[in-house]
C-alpha cells in the first residue's frame, strides 16, 4: 500500500500564514492534493493544540482524523461557499471514497544560539506521537523561551539540547533536520549552519535518522555526499496556505497497517529490508519515494543578489568572489554552491535512482519532480495561476482525476487526454504533462529568496491555447 505524506506543515497560528490553516481546511486540501498522512504543524503552540484536541479523534492506524461532523460541516458549508474541488467520488468507477486524511503531531522549531564562534541558526521538524507527549515538550519548552507567540517558536536553545528535551518528553518522538541546506536556517545551511549532521547533534546525532531536502534542493544533490548515506530522504511542503500542501511529500510503502511505529521505523531506516549499507530492499514500512519540487524552483538554488537582480550559478558566482558584480557585496550562497562545497562525489541534480524492480542502495530511492498543477493550468491559459480560470479547471481536473497527485503521478496519457475542460484541453494536458514527468521543462532558477520558474514549454515552442 502507497502513503503519501507531507509531515511539515504550518498553522494559523505562525506568522506569515494563511487565516485558513485550520482543521477542516487541511483536510479538505489533503484530499484535494491525494495526501494520506498530513502534519499538524505548530504542536508546540498552546492554542493550536487545544484546537487539535477539540477537532481530531483517533485513527486506528496511531494516527489522528478529523471528526466526520468537523468534516461534514464544512464540506456542506465553507466548502460549497469557497467551491472547492469535490475529490471522493472518482469520475472512473463512480465510486465515493470513504478514505480518511490521517494527521501526525507535528511542529517545526528554530533554534538560535552560539557555538564554536558562530551564531547558529537551525530549523527542526519533531513528530511526537500522542497528545501527552505534545504537551509533555510544550511544559518543557515553556522554561526556555515564548512558545504562544509563534506557531514556530524561536528558542535560544542548542540543536543538541533541543533534542535531548525532546526525548525525555517521549523517546519514541523524531526529530528530523528541517530544509538542511537553506542558506540561514537550517543544519547545513552556509550562513549559519554546520558542515555534517553530527557536528549539529554532536552524541545524539545517531538517533537522527532522516533528512528533509527542502524546496532548493532533490535527492541527487544530497546523494553527492557520502556523510549522508545513511540518512532516509524525506520530502515535505514547510506550506504556509492550504494550497500549498503536498507541493513535496514523502511516499512510503507498507505491507501491514501505517502506525506511528511503522512511520518511525521508515524514517530512521529500521524497517525489515531496509538496511544502512549495501542492497536495501522495499520492507514492510519503509520510505519509497518523493515527491519533490524542480530544485531550482527553490528560493536559494543558486547564487544571487536580489536588489541588483543578479543571480549566479556556483562557477560563475567562483569567478567574481562571491560577491555581486553590480555592487560588490557579498551574494547569498545558493544550496548548489554549499552542496559542491561539502560534496565528496559529482553532483548531477538530474540523476535518477535504478530502475524499478532493480536493487537500491543505501538512500537512493525514486523521486518525480512535479510543477504545482495551478502553475501549469496558468502557462496554459496564458494568466496567473490564481486566476479564476485556472480555479475552475482546477476544480474540474482534480475530480475527474480523483486528486491532483492522482493527475500528476498516475493517470495515464490516454486518461489525461479524455479529460476535458471549458478552459483547456486534454490533449493539450496529455502534452504538458508527460513532459514534466520526463523532465523537459524550461528552468529559471531561484537565488536570494525569490522563487524560481519552471515552465513545461519554453517560449514559442507551441501555440496558445483558444
Amino acid at each position: 500500500m502507497r502513503v503519501i505524506a507531507d509531515l511539515h506543515i504550518h498553522s494559523h497560528y505562525s506568522i506569515a500564514t494563511s487565516k485558513k490553516l485550520t482543521l477542516p481546511y487541511l483536510d479538505r486540501w489533503a484530499r484535494i492534493k491525494g495526501l494520506d498522512l498530513v502534519g499538524t504543524g505548530d504542536c508546540t503552540h498552546p492554542k493550536w493544540l487545544a484546537e487539535l484536541k477539540e477537532g481530531l479523534e483517533p485513527a486506528p492506524e496511531g494516527f489522528y482524523r478529523l471528526k466526520p461532523e468537523l468534516r461534514r460541516e464544512f464540506d456542506l458549508g465553507q466548502g460549497l461557499k469557497d467551491e472547492l474541488p469535490d475529490p471522493r467520488k472518482d469520475e472512473l468507477t463512480g465510486a465515493q471514497s470513504a478514505r480518511d486524511v490521517l494527521f501526525a503531531l507535528t511542529g517545526e522549531i528554530s533554534t538560535i544560539y552560539s557555538q564554536g564562534g558562530k551564531t547558529r541558526k537551525v530549523h527542526h521538524l519533531v513528530i511526537l506521537p500522542d497528545f501527552e507527549a505534545a504537551e509533555e515538550l510544550q511544559a518543557k519548552l515553556a522554561h526556555v523561551g515564548n512558545i504562544a507567540s509563534d506557531g514556530r517558536p524561536i528558542l535560544g536553545i542548542d540543536s543538541r539540547d533541543l533534542f535531548e528535551m525532546l526525548l525525555e518528553a517521549n523517546d519514541r518522538a523524531i526529530l528530523v533536520p528541517a530544509h538542511i541546506w537553506t542558506p540561514w536556517f537550517s543544519a547545513l545551511g552556509a550562513r549559519s549552519g554546520f558542515d555534517s549532521i553530527e557536528a549539529c547533534y554532536r552524541d545524539l546525532a545517531p538517533r537522527i535518522g532522516a533528512i528533509e531536502t527542502g524546496l532548493s534542493s532533490n535527492p541527487p544533490m544530497n546523494w553527492a555526499l557520502s556523510a549522508l548515506d545513511r540518512f532516509a530522504i524525506v520530502s515535505n511542503s514547510d506550506a504556509h496556505s492550504p494550497e500549498k500542501l503536498g507541493r513535496e511529500a514523502t511516499i512510503f510503502n507498507t505491507e501491514a497497517a501505517f502506525d506511528y511505529d511503522a512511520l518511525a521505523r521508515a524514517i530512521s531506516g529500521q524497517g525489515p529490508g531496509t538496511g544502512r549499507n549495501g542492497d536495501a530492499g522495499i520492507g514492510a514500512s519503509a520510505v519509497a519515494g518523493t515527491v519533490e519540487f524542480f530544485p531550482q524552483e527553490g528560493k536559494y538554488h543558486y547564487d544571487g543578489h536580489r536588489d541588483c537582480g543578479v543571480v549566479l550559478s556556483p562557477e560563475e558566482s567562483a569567478q567574481d568572489g562571491g560577491r555581486c558584480p553590480v555592487c560588490g557585496k557579498p551574494l547569498t550562497p545558493g544550496v548548489m554552491r554549499r552542496v559542491a562545497e561539502l560534496a565528496d562525489r559529482p553532483i548531477d541534480e538530474t540523476a535518477q535512482c535504478p530502475p524499478e524492480g532493480d536493487p537500491l542502495h543505501g538512500n537512493r530511492r525514486p523521486y518525480a519532480s512535479l510543477i504545482p498543477l495551478p502553475e501549469i493550468l496558468g502557462e496554459l491559459l496564458g494568466t496567473g495561476s490564481g486566476s479564476k480560470k485556472v480555479a475552475a479547471a482546477y476544480c474540474s481536473l482534480v475530480e475527474q482525476a480523483g486528486s491532483e497527485f492522482a493527475l500528476l503521478l498516475d493517470r495515464s496519457e490516454s486518461e489525461i487526454e479524455s479529460f476535458s475542460t471549458r478552459e483547456v484541453s486534454g490533449e493539450l494536458l496529455a502534452t504538458a504533462i508527460p513532459r514534466m514527468r520526463a523532465g523537459q521543462v524550461s528552468i529559471k532558477p531561484g537565488f536570494d529568496g525569490e522563487y524560481g520558474v519552471i515552465h513545461v514549454f519554453a517560449p514559442g515552442d507551441r501555440k496558445r491555447p483558444r
